[in-house]
């Protein structure tokens, strides 16, 4: 039974998914605006939210924690603690938003923009 199983499975196994989401949050967190299907967009939209309020915290837990959700990526985390959380110092939450563009040519995918606010 999938009671209470709120995750989507992205038509992949748990390693090929986390390693996504990993990826993805990272891309995020980099750029700041990534282009990506809308249903992975709704998949990584709670991990980086989780990210940027561990941020928020700010002390040593919270950055360990960080670097091992993100794979031990120094420069994301650096740039998550220092760059992108003092940003959302006030902000009590809805830290990313989505931005729909229309469907993709090949498959008719719906595509959207994941940014932070």
């Amino acid at each position: 039974m999938r009671h209470r199983k709120k995750r989507n499975k992205l038509s992949r196994d748990s390693a090929h998914r986390e390693a996504l989401l990993t990826n993805l949050s990272k891309q995020l967190i980099e750029h700041e605006r990534i282009q990506t299907s809308q249903a992975k967009a709704k998949a990584v939209k709670p991990e980086v939210e989780k990210l940027i309020t561990l941020a928020k915290r700010g002390d040593l837990h919270a950055r360990r924690q960080a670097l091992s959700s993100l794979h031990n990526d120094k420069f994301i985390v650096h740039k998550l603690f220092d760059e992108v959380a003092p940003r959302y110092a006030t902000r009590p939450g809805g830290y990313t938003r989505i931005v729909k563009l229309g469907p993709r040519r090949s498959d008719s995918t719906e595509m959207v923009y994941l940014e932070l606010v």
